[in-house]
């Protein structure tokens, strides 16, 4: 099936056959929808828009039809993390208090991706309101990494030593009900980009929400520095560490995402302008004097034996190719998690006051007062996972907490980030660290860990980035002998996202 395999292309080689007309806009489009059936048991999906897609996909053909050939994304398609504002169609964040809401404006971010062209086949799947790593918490049920699923995506993969990998392994995973997860809160789109229905996908990261999914899912995913890609739309969680982010399973494809989402919005009071508009990638970039740190406390107790090697050989790649590479210390990256999980509630529970049952979003009625109806909309309406967040929020923001705990968090957070600056002043570019722990895990040994403990395992590496506002990107190395994706992060200084 000749759709299938324009669906495993780069961005660059499938625009070039849309100007050729070797391919039709409204084609590629029919590809991923049908793909989107293909892998459906997997859930990437929360809501599908083939009608939108399909509308969009006839106006970029008409385009293409006039010669018209200057959007740098016209006719992809493109995912949508549902958290993000979708004008006229359904944004859940995954919970039941939005599961009917319709928004009447769309985020920045989906705006820009549509001025450039993009074909949006639908919102995926997340964490109730993002909180939490496997995207396993969601009102619409969790969604199940493609990794050793059997679903077929060995075209994704057109290598023939994945192939001789793949082939050894029995991708039985799903049929005894035990499946590997995406990671997350962004797992379905990681999986939707992983599997092949679509070219690019939206996502947002707050302490590892993009890179966690795209490491476990083998795609690149990207959170962008703090302030260069506008918020308007996004659902908040912590207004102070979200980022938009992106996924794409090439590194290219995720620069002419970043050119076209970037840049100042006067819509979001922490947007800064930034001049990637044209942003093109070397076609062999060189390595030679760049300085890469190795951070000796990303040397977790329990991280796989399979990702430090991994993660030696390719600092020993990048040697090889005319890097430095030195070994330098962040001793306050210790404390991120616990600094995370007192700020994290914090904004939180400052956050989830507008979730009444008054102006949009669930309601449950309750006649006697208005106090009663606040606890039956809010008690019903939202998970233990996010209640037991806006709990601990209050909690620390007590008049005899808050300086204890909040104002403390803040005092660390501080440190988290001089760690950074300390190092990008010794002179060091890139710091090269691992994404996660393990590869992906059973969904059965996920489940015995509750969420909090989730996250404070999956988000340690990933975490410090957010506290710091620098962008990070997890890039897949190679498949283990099991056949799961494993990757590494390459960390940069603020506003350095092209390097």
């Amino acid at each position: 099936d000749m759709g299938m395999n324009y669906l495993s292309l780069s961005i660059r080689d499938v625009s070039s056959l849309l100007k050729q007309k070797t391919i039709s806009s409204l084609e590629l489009c029919n590809a991923a929808l049908k793909r989107q059936n293909a892998v459906a048991k997997l859930h990437p999906f929360i809501t599908h828009t083939p009608d939108l897609a399909r509308e969009s996909a006839l106006h970029s053909q008409k385009r293409y039809d006039r010669g018209e050939q200057n959007l740098p994304l016209d006719g992809i398609p493109v995912a949508v993390k549902d958290n993000f504002c979708t004008s006229g169609i359904p944004t859940t964040c995954g919970s039941v208090m939005l599961q009917n809401y319709i928004p009447t404006y769309s985020a920045t971010v989906v705006r820009r991706l549509q001025k450039a062209g993009a074909v949006i086949v639908g919102k995926t799947n997340l964490d109730e309101f993002g909180m939490g790593s496997g995207t396993t918490d969601s009102t619409f049920g969790p969604s199940k990494n493609i990794y050793r699923s059997g679903v077929e995506y060995n075209f994704l993969h057109p290598s023939r030593e994945y192939d001789n990998i793949l082939s050894r392994i029995p991708s039985t995973a799903l049929e005894n009900g035990d499946w590997y997860v995406t990671g997350g809160s962004s797992g379905g789109s990681a999986l939707a980009v992983a599997s092949g229905t679509t070219f690019l996908a939206l996502g947002s990261d707050t302490g590892g929400s993009v890179r966690n999914p795209s490491s476990y899912c083998g795609v690149v995913g990207l959170k962008p520095s703090y302030g260069l890609v506008s918020r308007f739309g996004l659902i908040s969680l912590v207004n102070s560490l979200d980022v938009p982010g992106l996924f794409g399973r090439y590194v290219d494809d995720v620069a002419t995402m970043l050119s076209v989402v970037s840049g100042l919005d006067p819509q979001d009071s922490t947007s800064v302008s930034s001049d990637l508009q044209n942003l093109k990638l070397p076609e062999n970039p060189s390595l030679d004097g760049l300085i890469i740190g190795i951070p000796r406390e990303y040397h977790w107790p329990g991280m796989s034996k399979e990702i430090v090697d991994e993660w030696t050989k390719v600092a020993d790649l990048m040697e090889d190719s005319g890097a430095q590479v030195r070994e330098v210390s962040m001793p306050h990256t210790q404390y991120s998690i616990i600094c995370y999980s007192v700020l994290n509630p914090c904004e939180v529970a400052s956050n989830f006051t507008r979730y009444t049952g008054v102006g949009y979003g669930h309601r449950v009625s309750a006649s006697h007062s208005m106090e009663a109806m606040y606890a039956f909309t809010r008690s019903s309406g939202l998970n233990e996972v996010v209640k037991g967040r806006i709990l601990a929020g209050n909690y620390f923001l007590l008049r005899e907490n808050k300086s204890k705990y909040f104002k403390q968090a803040l005092k660390v957070r501080r440190l988290i980030s001089e760690d950074f600056s300390k190092v990008w002043a010794s002179g060091v570019n890139l710091l090269l660290t691992p994404v996660t722990l393990s590869t992906a895990i059973r969904y059965s040994e996920f489940q015995n860990l509750d969420n909090r403990t989730q996250t404070a395992t999956q988000d340690i590496c990933t975490q410090a980035a957010n506290m710091a506002g620098v962008p990070a990107v997890s890039i897949p190395v190679s498949l283990n002998t099991e056949g799961l994706p494993v990757s590494l992060q390459l960390i940069g200084q603020w506003g350095k996202d092209p390097a």
